[in-house]
């Protein structure tokens, strides 16, 4: 049996027929099974019928030369830089489990929709999941931006695993001031499922690279649906669902725009691209990085019952982030511990676990206690996104008067002015 069979094995009483695909490892026949899924097979102890010889004409990986990119000096250039994640990964057949193991240019050949929009330079920064994010690979991965602009990069697609993308985003927001748009994009659903939305996310990011917003941004499903893609402000993205395509939501807010995907025909040769909120324009910010961060900043969650010996863990750290309820508050008996942490030098700032409204700790005791112990108003920051401010705030101020300052200024639109209903809600101003 041959690639582009299809063939019938069974092993275990359980029998799979489909497509042969080749494989990552001698040990395992891989499927295309009719419903689109693929499926591993240990070939030891398998008996294997072919039904139909070369149903489809699956090349080598060596014969295929589909990921080379031809430049057009017509076209923009667009800087694919790579941190891993399910948008760049590809399925483990003697796990089961989805591993990340794609560089920028194995993602264009396996989206070669993306052909004929830009040029393209691809770059890996990291190959690691989303979970195994760690703040020195967000430097890594503003310096790379950085560069890739500096080299004339028109716009920046980060592939990113989305379980921690939010954070990331947060992170190059503050590092860098840009003047082209840098999008961040990646996949819920991996590239061998039939409903995976790594083909859309990453078109729609493309075409958002080109566009003239100069912000970091988040491009993912706007819907269950493969009809629009939603531009999210980094610093105000949340990730509100484990699996759903359209995952991600704008806290507080309507995205920045949309990128609506294919015509009445089914066509994706014209993507609209349209923002609808202000937003930093392209070529307005010259270009500059500061990417240093102080890393020793946590983040702790307050909930009834929680002992204030949760505090202890921060003692002596640089910056601690509380998730209070409501506007800002957490148990009395915490607000004595707190006082301590910020009189031995620790910036403290409270946010609230509630998605809308922000910070007001001056309506009851419990929260003109913490102020008084020297706590930071979060405003209406992210939880995710203060902690992120806070590294950024440490490592580029000279007080902690300059840290206060700085958590309570929207730098990049990551706070908005006052908390009113949609309709009457201002626009965030970007820095």
């Amino acid at each position: 049996m041959n690639p582009g069979d299809r063939i019938r094995l069974t092993r275990d009483g359980r029998t799979h027929e489909g497509v042969l695909l080749p494989s990552t490892t001698d040990d395992h026949a891989v499927l295309k099974l009719d419903g689109g899924y693929n499926v591993g097979v240990e070939r030891a102890d398998a008996t294997v019928e072919v039904v139909e010889s070369d149903v489809y004409d699956v090349g080598s990986e060596e014969d295929d030369d589909s990921s080379a990119v031809e430049f057009d000096d017509d076209l923009p250039t667009v800087a694919l830089i790579s941190t891993g994640g399910t948008i760049a990964s590809t399925v483990d057949y003697r796990t089961g489990a989805v591993t990340a193991q794609f560089d920028a240019e194995d993602v264009l050949r396996a989206v070669p929709d993306l052909a004929g929009r830009a040029n393209y330079r691809g770059r890996v920064v990291a190959n690691i999941l989303s979970e195994n994010m760690t703040p020195d690979v967000w430097q890594d991965l503003a310096h790379a931006v950085h560069e890739e602009i500096e080299a004339g990069a028109d716009g920046v697609v980060v592939m990113h695993g989305t379980d921690t993308m939010q954070f990331s985003a947060s992170a190059l927001a503050f590092m860098l001031d840009t003047p082209v748009p840098v999008v961040f994009t990646g996949s819920q659903r991996s590239a061998d499922r039939p409903s995976s939305d790594n083909v859309m996310n990453a078109v729609c990011a493309v075409e958002a690279a080109k566009s003239d917003c100069a912000e970091v941004l988040v491009c993912m499903h706007a819907s269950e649906s493969d009809d629009r893609c939603a531009l999210h402000r980094g610093t105000r993205v949340r990730k509100n669902h484990t699996s759903r395509r359209d995952a991600f939501e704008t806290v507080g807010a309507e995205p920045l725009g949309t990128v609506a995907y294919g015509g009445d025909d089914g066509s994706t040769d014209t993507i609209d691209v349209r923002f609808r909120r202000k937003h930093a324009e392209r070529g307005a910010a010259e270009l500059d990085v500061a990417p240093a961060l102080e890393t020793d900043v946590e983040l702790v969650k307050f909930t009834p019952g929680t002992s204030e010996a949760m505090l202890d863990a921060a003692a002596g750290s640089a910056g601690l982030v509380i998730e209070g309820t409501g506007l800002g508050h957490v148990h009395t008996d915490w607000i004595p511990r707190i006082a301590e942490l910020v009189a031995d030098g620790t910036s403290v700032v409270m946010t609230s676990q509630c998605l809308g409204g922000r910070v007001c700790d001056r309506v009851y005791d419990t929260g003109r206690d913490l102020l008084d112990a020297g706590v930071i108003e979060g405003e209406d920051l992210l939880p995710g996104t203060a902690k992120v401010k806070l590294m950024w705030a440490l490592a580029n101020s000279e007080s902690s008067e300059d840290v206060a300052a700085t958590m309570g200024t929207s730098l990049v639109g990551e706070l908005t002015e006052r908390s009113v209903p949609p309709e009457n809600r201002p626009v965030p101003e970007a820095r």
